[in-house]
């Protein structure tokens, strides 16, 4: 696992520039640290990515139909929702109608997504919404990613060549087209623990 600050010095390293011991070092660090930050929000996006996976625990009131998934952010992907109280699946409806539905509701004051039951709890339930959680916006040095490292770096690194132009090594197009290979070959092995998502079939 990579931290945020060793991405940032490998991609210095790779532009034949000098490492730092922190990421607001200097002006040149700062801007490679966005380009990191700016990959980790593609590849994150890119997939649903297994290290990303998490159960929210979410725990009704009797009279409340509206409910923050906490710290689930407004870019995390809801897969499902299980009433854990009464052993069930709770199926994901845009309007009111039969018990054990829910749908969207906007972002709490924190950002955090909401849902909204439908019909409203009677009473005290264990929700289990099981979620893709992203990143925050603001990485430290010492932070590591859950998500491979490689499509990540070979991205902010195509971002540097771009912004820096030829730097006597690789072109913008050549860097850019390995980090979508290091990006798809990553979502390939990760999409073969998820079989599951990929199969559709017609209703």
């Amino acid at each position: 696992m990579k931290t945020y600050l060793q991405l940032v010095n490998n991609i210095l390293i790779r532009l034949r520039e000098r490492e730092v011991t922190s990421i607001d070092e200097s002006s040149y660090s700062k801007l490679i640290g966005l380009m990191v930050h700016d990959a980790i929000e593609s590849v994150e996006s890119a997939w649903n990515w297994s290290s990303l996976r998490q159960a929210v625990i979410v725990t009704t009131t009797a009279s409340a139909p509206s409910y923050a998934i906490t710290s689930a952010g407004d870019h995390s992907t809801i897969f499902n929702v299980i009433n854990d109280t009464s052993n069930n699946w709770i199926t994901y409806k845009t309007t009111e109608c039969t018990p054990a539905y829910y749908t969207f509701d906007g972002l709490d004051s924190n950002g955090d997504t909401k849902i909204k039951l439908y019909p409203v709890p009677d009473g005290v339930f264990s929700l289990v919404v099981n979620i893709a959680k992203r990143s925050p916006n603001i990485l430290a040095d010492a932070d590591t990613l859950d998500i491979p490292f490689l499509p990540v770096q070979s991205l902010a690194y195509a971002m540097a060549v771009e912004e820096r132009g030829e730097d006597g090594g690789m072109s913008p197009v050549s860097a850019k087209a390995l980090a979508d290979n290091f990006l798809s070959n990553a979502i390939a092995i990760d999409a073969s623990k998820h079989p599951e998502e990929l199969i559709w079939e017609a209703p």
